[in-house]
């Protein structure tokens, strides 16, 4: 049985949850977002704050209640702090430049790597070896973040590319003679 599923969700202040039928809303300061709901989940809203219920009792209507107040956090968290994720490009050479709505990246390529940004999602480069990656979904920042990973993803013996900036890369020893 599920125990996230019975923990309530503070909404705090500026943050506003609506519900109509299956389709809930939330908005804040950093954006709007909206799910519907499965017909496993039911949810309730008294005095700012938010649980959620099952409709059975199953295995199934505790994971989906779950799994749902888990989504209904991140979007009230979203919407009032956002998320970010930081990449961090090593090897020599390589760069990130934002230029309007379009990250270039110089990867060691013959070409350069150009990434449309996707609407909602903002990308900052602090300095050129760092990326910022910034929004209300945590979903599409993931996303958005691993697709400018996947470009050139981190070796296992030098250990250039791009990684998150808190991931660990497991180095291999080079082949002996």
């Amino acid at each position: 049985m599920s125990r996230i599923a019975k923990s309530p969700i503070a909404v705090p202040g500026g943050v506003e949850v609506s519900i109509s039928g299956r389709d809930i809303s939330v908005k804040g300061s950093k954006g709007k977002l909206q799910c519907t709901l499965h017909d496993f989940v039911a949810i309730d809203q008294k005095d700012g704050v938010v649980t959620v219920k099952t409709t059975g009792n199953s295995q199934a209507h505790w994971a989906m209640a779950g799994t749902f107040r888990s989504l209904l956090n991140n979007m009230v968290q979203g919407v009032s702090q956002g998320f970010d994720k930081k990449l961090q490009l090593i090897g020599v050479g390589y760069r990130a430049q934002v230029k309007g709505k379009v990250l270039n990246l110089s990867l060691g390529f013959s070409h350069g790597v150009e990434y449309q940004i996707p609407e909602g999602i903002g990308i900052s480069t602090p300095s050129q070896t760092e990326i910022v990656v910034s929004g209300c979904d945590k979903q599409r920042v993931g996303q958005t973040a691993a697709e400018i990973r996947s470009y050139r993803p981190p070796e296992p013996y030098k250990g250039k590319g791009i990684r998150y900036a808190d991931e660990y890369v497991a180095r291999k020893e080079a082949k002996k003679k």
